[in-house]
């Protein structure tokens, strides 16, 4: 019963659910309204990016299509772009926008991005403190408040993970929106459906900040340690 009592629904998975759906509902949005606007060059997403590389001098990242909805991401260790159907084949301002996001992340890796290189090395830690984190801090809460503690450390490896990932999401829309203006792949009246797409996609990595946040205090109230006590 612990983990799903009454303190945890609305101090954690309330709250998270509502900002996380939120965010996702942006998405949704912004993606669905701006899919249905040509682009006025009409080409297509993989294009776009393939622009956007060509620019850059960088010739050695492959471009495939994915499966799944959105799943559009950047390998750094194989080098591949890989971009969804909707966004691969579609001529549309959110599917540009969307490809030339992932483009910026090839770039990053390119140029040797800093957040982006600790981002990788994160990986490990924040995948171990996910699982044994939350247990661990659960636990804690029921039988020894330093366990919380020691649970909240391993949890924070997330934390950490979440916040470098905010300043690379960021970059990688901040070269899209710059580039696909500068390089010619839109008009300049036809970024702000590019702006308004990557905009919201970024709030769905806040969201998930302020989602782990919210469990790490959560366990610690329920400990005693932050503002309150155990009993």
């Amino acid at each position: 019963m612990f983990f799903f009592d009454m303190g945890y629904i609305l101090m954690v998975m309330l709250p998270g659910l509502l900002i996380s759906g939120a965010a996702s509902l942006a998405v949704r949005s912004a993606f669905n309204k701006y899919s249905q606007v040509g682009s006025m060059r009409n080409i297509t997403g993989a294009q776009a990016a393939q622009t956007m590389l060509d620019n850059a001098g960088i010739h050695d990242v492959t471009i495939v299509q994915t499966q799944g909805f959105l799943s559009d991401h950047y390998n750094p260790t194989n080098k591949t772009l890989a971009l969804s159907p909707g966004v691969y084949q579609s001529t549309s301002v959110a599917a540009i926008g969307i490809a030339c996001h992932e483009a910026g992340h090839a770039m990053q890796h390119a140029h040797g991005y800093v957040p982006m290189w600790i981002r990788s090395a994160l990986v490990p830690a924040a995948n171990i403190g996910s699982y044994l984190g939350y247990i661990v801090m659960a636990m804690g809460a029921l039988f020894s408040p330093s366990m919380v503690i020691v649970g909240a450390v391993l949890f924070s490896a997330v934390v950490l993970f979440q916040l470098v990932t905010l300043p690379v999401e960021f970059d990688a829309s901040a070269r899209a929106k710059r580039e696909v203006v500068a390089q010619g792949i839109l008009y300049p009246e036809e970024q702000t459906g590019v702006n308004r797409v990557l905009n919201a996609a970024a709030m769905t990595y806040v969201a998930a900040v302020i989602t782990s946040l919210l469990t790490i205090a959560y366990y610690l109230m329920r400990a005693g340690l932050l503002g309150g006590s155990d009993d």
